[in-house]
Parts: C-alpha cells; structure tokens; sequence
C-alpha cells in the first residue's frame, strides 16, 4: 500500500444558534438561554453510552474542554439548540445536525436532507423530501451508502441499498419528528460502530427522549403533487414509578410529481425510559412503518436531449402498455411516440408500473448501568423483520393464456429479513485514560426470490398492490444466513491538558452461507442456476489511532488514522455478493476473493470563538480490493459474469466548513469539499480491457458546495440556502458525463408566543424546494454503472423534482 506524504485541510461545520425567545426577551437577556418552543420544549435525545461524555444540556454540543485550556463563552443569538455542531476536542472530522436543524425541512423529509450540507456529503434524490428510496444516494469522500455504516441509537441500519439485506433505511426506521441529534464522521466511525461496511465513515442517528411533562403535539402539511402528511405524538410525562414514554403516528400521501403514482407511508414510533434505582435506566424503543411508493422511470442522456426531463412510466395507460407488450411479443412496430433512446431499446423507454412496497418492524432494549463512579456499561438487544417487494411490469415475459394473457406480467423481487442481535459495552476510567470496550453480534436470515405474476388484458390491480400466492413462475428463490461477531477496545489518554491521544482497534467476523431453494415455472421444479455455499470475510486487527492538540481557547489541530474492512452482500443481487453468479462462476472465485478494504488518513484544524466556527481538513484515502462484477476469461468461452477483485481506487480531498453570526439573529454558513477520487488500475472484463487507470470515480464530482443565509429572532425564521454539485460520470472510462447543478431552496416559518389558548404552541412554516424551478439530472447510477456509454442509451439518471411549495402547522398542547 502506498501512501501519499501529505493530507491537509478539513471540514468543520458550525453552528447557527437559534435563541428561541420573544424579541424583547432577546434584547434585553440576549445571553440568557430560553426554553425551547413547543414541539422542542423539553425533548432531549438519546445518547449512546460511548457518546456520554458529550453534554445534551441547552446549548452547542462541545466536548469539555481540558481545565488548563479554557474555552471561550459561546454567543448564542437565537436559540437553544445549535443547528450543526463542529466535533470540538475531537481526533477526527466529526459533525452533528441537531434536531432543530432537521425539523426545519418539511416533515417526512430524509435527514439525509439536512445532513447534506455538511463539507464532503453527496445526496441526491429524485423527490423533494428525499425519501424517495430507488433514487436515493449518497456519497461520502466517493464512497457510497453499499460502504458507509449507519445506525439509530446504536442499531445497525445495514448498507441502506435499495434491495437491502441486512436493515432498512432510517426513514423507515424513525419518524421525522422524532429524529435527535444526527452525527457524522466521514473518514471513518468510531471502533464501536455495529457496522460491517464502513470503510469511507459512519452516520449515528438518535432519537429524542420522552419529556418530562404530559403534552400532545400535531402537526399537518399540505402541499404540491397533493401532498399531505398528519402526525401526532402523545408525551406522558414522568408515570408515578420515574418512568415517561410517547407514542406517535403519522400518515403521509402524495402524488408523483410527474406521471401517475403514490408515495405513500404510514409510521409509528414508541419509546419508554424507565429509571431503575439511582443506577440503572432501561429504554424500549419500537418502530412500524409501511411504505408504498411508485417508481419513476431511469432516463438516459439520449432520452433527456430528445424528450426532456418528464418522460415517466404509463401507469395510467393499460392499453398503450399492452400495445408495447404485443410489439414487442410479435415483431411488429411500436407505438407513436415510444423512443428507443432508453438502451437502445423500445420496451425499456417506459414501463407500465414499477413500485417498492415495505413493511417493518424494528425495536430494541437497552440498560445503561454505572457500576461504580469509574466504571459504566451498556447492554442492548433488538430485533428487526422486513417484507418487501420490488415490482415491475414487464413485456419480457408475457401471461400465459390460461391466467389472463395479457402482453406483459409483473415481475418481483421479494426480500424478507429475519435479524436479532446484541450489543454491550463498558467504560472505565482510571488517571488520564478513559478505556472502552465492546461487542456486537447480529444473527440474519434473509430469503429472496425473483417471481412472475399474471395480468389480465382487461384491467390491472391497484399500482402499489402486493403481490402474494399467485404467481407463476419462480425464476429464482434462495436462504441466506450471516452472522457478524465485532469485538472492539479503545483508549483516550489526556496526556497533557491540551494533547489528547486515542488509540484502539476492532475485530470483525462475518459468516455468509447462502443455500438456493431453485425455480419453479408453472408447477414444475428445478435448480434456478445461482450458487449455494459459504464465504467469510474476517480481520483481526483493523486499528484506529488519533490525535488532538488545544493550541488555545480558540485553535486546534487533529489527525488520525484508521484501517477498515467491508464484508461481502449476502444475496442473489447484491453488488458485493460472491452468490450473484452461477454455479460455476461461483467456483472460479470462492478462493479467490478478498473483501474490500480501506485506509484512511487526514489532518485538520478548527477554529471556534464567540461568533464564528471554521474548520479544514486534508485527507487520503488508499481503497483496495475493489469489487467489480466481470465477466471472467474471454467472450468465445461463455464464462459467467462473476465477483472479481479489480485493483483500487485512491482519493485525495480537502474538507472546508465556516459558519459567521455576524449579526444579532444573522448568521452564514458555508461549505466547500474537493474531492479527486481516481482508480489505479484497468479493468479486463469478457478478453476487453478497458482503460480505467487514473478515471474519476463514478458518480462522486469534484467539488461540492453549500451556502445558507439563515435569521432567526425567537418569533420569525427563515433561510435559503444553496447547494452545488459539480459535473458526475456515471461510465468507468468517463466517456459520458452529468451537468453540474446548483439549487437553492427556501424555508421560512413563525412561532406564535401568546397567552391565547388557540394560537399558544402554534408554529407555521413554509419550505419551497427548487427555489428558481431549475431542470436537472438528480440521481446517477440508480441502474448501476457501465464500462463506456458513447451512445449515451444507458438508462441510469433520474431527473430532480421541479419547485414545489409545502405548508405546516404545528401545534403543542
């Protein structure tokens, strides 16, 4: 491994300080916190036990800073609650978004959203409140969401791919209203984090607390596309035993912006803290959510240049979608109108229905425990269960005439996910050293099948109808079962008052095994082709080791180091599945393949005083045994396409973050990230090299940029904000290319402070998206990626949503 000399520069993000107060009460305590307003009053949020030592009081974040070193009085112009916090006194690129700064988007909107302002950070989707699933993407220093770790109160999401195996996306998992701090580290999670893939770094999610007193909030948003989402939460205050719990409910609709179809979810959260004497507190945590979303159709740059941005699936047009199936069933000429800029083909420029259909539950328990004054712990278990179908009706496979006959069927992809698993820790602190150990294991059993479902010519069920019992054909069907066992042990040693080392390790086991079930096709069973067997990617010693120095109150600098491994997908289509092959491509690589790893290093200062925050940070990034599928040996032998290690990729970037309270209730924030991600070595695929050595990374751009102007005086609030994306490939050899982008968006509301029983507790707020209704392509890469596209036919883009204007009202009792 080679490693470049240098690294400089990073990212800080700060904070813009809302002070939540009326402006009389401003002008004359202006350094006096208030009490946070209405749906925030009271709510705390859950902090994982490795996290305790960061303060959750009224106020920024900041680590304690050493006694000798001491910090400077934080201004706080307007507000309780920091929107973004720089990590202070930590030994890596560490960022967290507040609460506040989530519930500022419209509800149901991704936190992704809010965290994608935060230097480095790439997400796209192709609807305005992101939650779109099939398009959404995000990217970290050119990593992607298959290779970054994310977990909720400590429980592992999984990789957050569309057709996920192992966990379930975090707006299935948390209601917005109920998302607490957001925290960022890009270069690499903490040794602790239950993550088996996060080599370019790691998202914690938290979600708040029950408050102390009993209280009812709801809340309503109408908007574009017939949007509309009601949510309410029931807090019961502190029960006679010590203990609070809330439960809450929501239930979103909304129209595709373009073409016909639904994005529709309905959710609920549960959450009790119970205090076990002075020593002990128990948590339960539970979540259902059950979302059912129409797809838009993947474009390709052909089609964008000759049709536009709104070409989109016919879902209301049974009867064009059956003359595209017979066209295609009998050889003879398609429809007016029906391109073929979408692969070169006149079946794939649009489909008639494709959806993503989900139902989970997911919940945890969890004791904290101090042991002694020096010694505290953790224990936690939970459970999570998913169903899912991915559907599309294709013309490739028509009904038989017995069941319905018509020119296309439906066409499945089913998921179901079984998984348990436990956590724990303990903290110790003697001297100058606070150690800290732990471990994870997770127990996944995930079945997936590729099925076929009869359409009759005269009508079709509704578009997001779930498929059950009556297919016809099981192309494919398989079990798999992984294991995870991560032990982990840390030290942070104070050396000096100012000098604060950090050194640890984890060790990380994962088991796949795979067994196919096989195909039947209308009543008459076989084997379905793909692999059964066994693979494990293991390392004993993955170290992370940092460093933090105080030059004063105001400046310090940081570097750190860190080693990381990705396991393999366990599923017949998984991007990093050793079973997404045949039988015997299966064999030609079993003993070949190495899991992917990476090696991170990166150096930065920041700066902190009473009205700015700014930090930089340099980085280099060595990621090696790449995983590609190819097509082993030549074209003329008829190899199967298989897994293959295929070289490198090395990233060198700079981070940049800066936030100015300039004036009383003003503030700027700005982020700027630089990032040259390159791959080191071609690739031959089929007896074809293609030249990819020294190319971009796919779908990463070079440079990425967020401005925000934000006021807020305790009554009115408001910001734009700006984000750039620079120009994107989406083809290994870079032979085709995304127009850069830059959209701004507009959110503005106003707190209601009265002794009036109607309007008391009462916030509004306006949220416009895509404020100057710019056209442009939002997501790359949502069919994967290609070699070469000099035709540019490959249809992997989806075009981002045109303005739109959302309206909620909220209020506390």
């Amino acid at each position: 491994m080679n490693k470049s000399a240098a690294l400089f520069v990073t990212t800080c993000l700060t904070a813009v300080m809302i002070h939540q107060g009326a402006i009389a009460a401003t002008a004359s305590q202006k350094h006096k916190v208030r009490k946070p307003s209405h749906t925030q009053a009271t709510q705390t949020q859950a902090v994982p036990a490795q996290a305790k030592a960061a303060p959750v009081a009224a106020g920024p974040a900041y680590v304690a800073r050493p006694a000798a070193v001491p910090a400077p009085a934080v201004h706080v112009a307007s507000g309780s609650e920091a929107i973004m916090v720089l990590g202070a006194g930590a030994a890596r690129e560490t960022q967290t978004v507040s609460h506040l700064a989530i519930q500022q988007y419209v509800p149901g909107t991704s936190p992704f959203k809010a965290l994608s302002k935060l230097p480095g950070v790439m997400f796209t989707s192709s609807d305005p409140l992101g939650s779109y699933e099939w398009s959404q993407q995000i990217i970290i220093r050119g990593f992607d969401q298959s290779r970054l770790g994310f977990t909720m109160d400590g429980v592992p999401l999984g990789n957050l791919a569309y057709g996920n195996d192992n966990g379930l996306s975090i707006g299935r998992a948390l209601q917005t209203e109920n998302n607490g701090r957001a925290t960022l580290t890009q270069g690499a999670g903490s040794v602790g984090v239950a993550a088996s893939n996060n080599l370019g770094g790691a998202l914690e999610f938290t979600s708040i607390d029950p408050t102390g007193k009993f209280g009812v909030d709801v809340a309503g948003t109408v908007g574009s596309s017939g949007t509309w989402r009601t949510f309410m939460r029931v807090n019961s205050g502190v029960l006679p035993g010590g203990g609070k719990f809330y439960v809450s409910y929501d239930y979103q609709d909304a129209n595709k912006w373009k073409g016909d179809g639904i994005q529709r979810q309905q959710q609920a959260n549960a959450k009790f803290v119970q205090p076990l004497g002075e020593h002990v507190k128990l948590t339960l945590f539970g979540d259902w959510s059950l979302r059912q979303e129409n797809d838009y159709q993947d474009l390709s740059l052909a089609t964008i240049a000759k049709y536009g941005y709104r070409v989109d699936n016919i879902t209301g047009n049974y009867n064009l979608a059956k003359q595209i199936g017979y066209a295609y069933q009998n050889g003879t000429p398609y429809p007016a109108g029906i391109g073929n800029t979408n692969y070169g083909s006149y079946p794939d420029f649009v489909y008639y229905n494709a959806a993503g259909l989900r139902q989970d539950a997911m919940g945890y328990g969890r004791l904290d425990f101090d042991i002694t004054d020096r010694l505290k712990g953790f224990a936690s278990v939970y459970g999570h269960t998913n169903s899912g179908e991915g559907v599309w009706a294709t013309p490739y496979q028509a009904t038989p005439a017995a069941l319905g006959g018509a020119p296309l069927s439906v066409r499945t992809t089913e998921y179901d996910i079984h998984r348990e698993g436990f956590l724990g820790g303990l903290t110790y602190k003697v001297g100058h050293h606070t150690i800290e150990g732990g471990f994870w294991f997770e127990n996944n059993d995930f079945e997936q099948a590729r099925r076929f479902y009869p359409l009759g010519l005269e009508g079709t069920p509704d578009s997001t109808y779930w498929y059950k019992n009556n297919w016809f054909a099981t192309q494919w069907q398989g079990a798999f079962n992984t294991k995870t066992y991560q032990v982990h042990l840390q030290d942070t040693w104070q050396i000096t008052p100012a000098l604060k080392l950090n050194y640890g390790f984890r060790s990380l086991i994962v088991d796949n095994n795979a067994r196919q079930i096989g195909s039947n096709i209308l009543g008459v069973k076989g084997a379905d082709g793909y692999p059964s067997g066994s693979i494990e990617s293991s390392n004993g010693f993955l170290p992370q080791i940092g460093m933090n120095y105080r030059v004063n109150a105001h400046n310090e600098v940081f570097a750190d180091f860190a080693r990381n491994m990705a396991a393999f997908d366990n599923s017949n289509t998984g991007a990093t599945s050793p079973f997404a092959t045949t039988i015997a491509g299966y064999e030609a690589i079993r003993n070949k393949l190495k899991p992917e790893m990476s090696y991170s290093e990166e150096v930065g200062y920041r700066y902190h005083d009473h009205n700015i925050q700014a930090s930089v940070t340099g980085y280099y990034v060595e990621f090696e045994n790449r995983l590609l599928t190819i097509t082993q040996g030549t074209g003329v032998q008829g190899n199967a396409a298989a897994l293959a290690n295929v070289g490198g990729v090395t990233a060198r970037g700079v981070d940049v973050a800066f936030n100015y309270q300039f004036a009383p209730n003003w503030s700027i924030y700005a982020s700027y990230a630089f990032n040259d991600s390159k791959y080191n070595d071609n690739v031959t695929s089929g007896g074809t090299t293609y030249y990819t050595q020294g190319k971009d990374v796919v779908a990463m751009p070079r440079n990425l940029a967020n401005v925000q102007l934000g006021y807020d005086d305790g009554s009115i609030w408001g910001n734009i904000n700006m984000q750039y994306q620079g120009r994107r490939t989406y083809t290994y050899e870079n032979d085709a290319w995304v127009a850069p982008n830059d959209i701004f968006n507009l959110n503005v509301g106003y707190r209601f402070h009265s002794n009036n029983w109607v309007l008391r507790g009462v916030d509004a707020q306006v949220n416009v998206s895509n404020l100057f209704d710019k056209h442009y392509v939002a997501s790359v890469g949502t069919n994967g990626f290609v070699f070469s596209d000099p035709t540019h036919t490959f249809a992997t883009l989806q075009s981002g949503s045109p303005r739109m204007v959302f309206f909620t009202l909220r209020k506390h009792f």
